[in-house]
């Protein structure tokens, strides 16, 4: 039984006061009203998620931060009666009327207004009244009132809730030319005829349709149509012309507009899904490109390091290892296990053939997952070059033995046993290792730093695992300092001037600070940190698509599937890529200021990883984020199909013994 009463504190904390609500009466009463009882049924254990929720009627409850930095900059005062339009689910007012002494609400779904009066009966609130009706009429027999808040975006503030303010009263209201696209105004009234107006900053609601708002069929309401003035371009119509299409992915120009990040230092490339064959079709021509034409060295990718090593070995013509399986067998095995990879890695080998060693670009896995091969990398190199030291750390990583297979039972094991001495010697056999750098080194540079970056990752995977079971931001941002950390290292072991691919999710490589990663739950990704160590010299670019297919499980260690991706929620920056009409292109907005500012306001993002659930997608794949700050560029395929998984009957004939995969 989900404890409601603590997520409703978790959420009143971090969601709401570290973002600046500051008002003690909205916050108290944030935390008296049971938010899962305002949703639909079988929504409750996302009630206190930042974000929208359907509550029928094609309408979503807004999120928690939105309702109370409204409800504060009301100024909401004991003594006050108060008018909502758009009383949706009536959470908003249920909180409000912890605070006014009278709240009028006006919804125009009677089928939303009957809930809403069975859940406000349910939880005694008896000072909330709703009727069904058209709120941008107002309700004129309840009118003055001392504050209005309207949860839906005119084109206007309509004259109406202007007239039925009182003197001193408050009217809040998203206004904005653009469906989905406003800014929140406050407007104060000041006396009969005056009126003050503040713009509080860029928002997202729903239409406000009425007589003095928008038409049911999007367009402006006769009565409230200004003569001569126009809607303005759309934000779809902005990225369309601002969109630069690309080719084919199987034309050889395509890398071509990349070109334009080959002077940064570290170019990130993200992806929307775990299991798009555009993604990794689209990141293997540019990464090709920038190897080719401009001297990158490194592709680093969210893999795990010494099933990565193995492919790096392969695509740099180095000798193969010994080890006891095939690399890639670890959950979920299609996100490198698949042919558009496969062709991918032939093609780097081949490129690398042209290249001297120390030209020659590697693959390097950034990931920390895998530790039982990394522990088994680092036995068989010092087996080879220090037999001694190679008993020494066998007796190290001893105490690890039990939970190498399936290491995230080791979390729930330490809760109650003793975990210091595993800790400690996974650290002492790091420092051993990189203490004899230099002597290492020596032997062969590669090899010392596949097993130095083994070492460090069974270090940081032995407290990953520990500490995952705790929850919260610290697992998170263990895994992707680590990532950014290994990132690091590689480019100090390839030299000075070298220049690294970086392939991950967009959840890694999109600036956290701009999304509710980092407003909400205070977690930083491997795009931050470089954006904080390089500067101007990391390129940050997005992927995303509008539907199709994709390669994904029901849940963790689940089977590979092939799922229709649903078409983009309508409040999403998918669905504006989608109406642009553009099926391929790239966007950077960095040149277009009224682009900019069109999008940098927070609005959905779709985020799909290895496990996709169509059903529940808006609560479990979308997020807030503001996506110019976000990213530097976007890249968008408005239908992607599945990657294609590989197994052992996708052999062919004559494959050479050090093919990475040993199909």
């Amino acid at each position: 039984m989900p404890d409601y009463g603590r997520a409703r504190e978790r959420m009143v904390d971090i969601q709401i006061a570290r973002r600046g609500v500051r008002d003690p009466r909205v916050l108290e009463a944030l935390r008296q009203v049971p938010r899962e009882e305002f949703v639909d049924p079988g929504f409750e254990e996302f009630a206190y998620d930042d974000g929208p929720l359907p509550i029928g009627a094609n309408q979503t409850i807004s999120q928690p931060y939105m309702v109370a930095l409204m409800i504060e900059v009301a100024e909401l005062k004991p003594s006050d009666r108060v008018l909502e339009v758009g009383a949706g689910s009536g959470y908003a007012a249920a909180v409000m009327s912890r605070i006014a002494a009278r709240v009028y609400a006006i919804e125009r779904h009677a089928a939303l207004v009957d809930a809403a009066k069975r859940r406000l009966e349910k939880l005694g609130y008896t000072n909330v009244e709703l009727r069904v009706g058209d709120g941008t009429r107002g309700w004129p027999e309840a009118a003055p009132f001392d504050a209005i808040l309207v949860a839906a975006g005119g084109p206007e503030v309509p004259p109406t809730l202007k007239e039925e303010l009182a003197i001193g009263g408050r009217l809040i209201i998203p206004v904005g030319l653009q469906q989905f696209h406003q800014t929140l105004r406050k407007v104060t009234r000041l006396s009969e005829t005056e009126y003050e107006e503040e713009d509080l900053g860029g928002v997202a609601f729903v239409p406000l349709i009425g007589e003095q708002g928008w038409a049911e069929d999007g367009r402006r309401s006769a009565s409230n149509h200004v003569p001569g003035r126009s809607r303005g371009r759309t934000l779809p119509d902005m990225i369309a012309d601002a969109a630069e299409p690309l080719p084919e992915l199987d034309d050889c120009a395509f890398g071509d507009l990349f070109d334009r990040y080959a002077g940064r230092r570290v170019v990130l490339l993200g992806e929307a899904s775990h299991g798009t064959s555009e993604f990794y079709r689209a990141r293997a021509a540019i990464t090709l490109r920038l190897v080719e034409e401009h001297g990158f060295t490194v592709v680093a990718a969210e893999a795990d390091w010494p099933d990565a090593a193995t492919v790096d070995r392969y695509v740099r013509l180095r000798p193969a290892l010994t080890r006891p399986e095939p690399p890639f067998q670890r959950f979920p095995t299609w996100m490198w296990r698949n042919a558009e990879f496969v062709a991918f890695a032939n093609r780097l080998r081949l490129l690398n053939e042209q290249f001297d060693p120390k030209r020659r670009a590697g693959f390097y896995g950034l990931d920390l997952y895998n530790m039982s091969g990394s522990i088994a990398a680092v036995l068989e190199y010092l087996d080879k070059v220090d037999p001694e030291a190679a008993g020494v750390a066998r007796q190290r990583y001893g105490c690890l033995t039990p939970w190498q297979k399936e290491p995230s039972t080791y979390g729930r094991a330490v809760l109650t046993a003793g975990y210091r001495k595993c800790e400690q010697a996974v650290i002492e056999q790091c420092r051993a290792l990189l203490q004899k750098q230099l002597e290492y080194a020596q032997l062969d540079s590669d090899s010392f730093l596949d097993a130095a970056q083994n070492a460090r990752l069974v270090a940081a995977a032995e407290r990953y695992y520990r500490i995952m079971y705790y929850g919260g931001a610290e697992s998170w941002n263990l895994r992707d300092t680590h990532m950014f950390e290994t990132l690091e290292n590689v480019l100090e072991a390839r030299g000075p001037r070298t220049k690294a691919v970086v392939w991950a999710h967009n959840s890694h490589i999109g600036d956290a600070r701009y999304t509710e990663m980092g407003t909400v739950r205070a977690e930083l990704n491997v795009g931050q940190l470089c954006r904080e160590r390089f500067g101007d010299e990391a390129a940050l670019i997005g992927f995303g698509t509008h539907t199709g297919t994709v390669a994904a499980a029901d849940d963790w260690d689940g089977d590979m599937k092939v799922k229709r991706v649903r078409a983009s929620h309508r409040d999403s920056y998918e669905r504006l890529c989608h109406d642009c009409g553009v099926p391929r292109f790239l966007l950077d907005p960095s040149g277009d200021e009224a682009l900019r500012n069109g999008l940098v306001e927070p609005r959905l993002e779709r985020f799909i990883g290895v496990i996709y659930l169509p059903e529940t997608e808006l609560q479990s794949h979308y997020a807030q984020a503001s996506l110019p700050r976000q990213f530097d560029a976007f890249v968008w395929f408005d239908e992607t199909q599945a990657v294609t998984a590989l197994g052992p009957q996708h052999a062919k004939p004559g494959t050479p013994d050090t093919y990475p995969f040993a199909l």
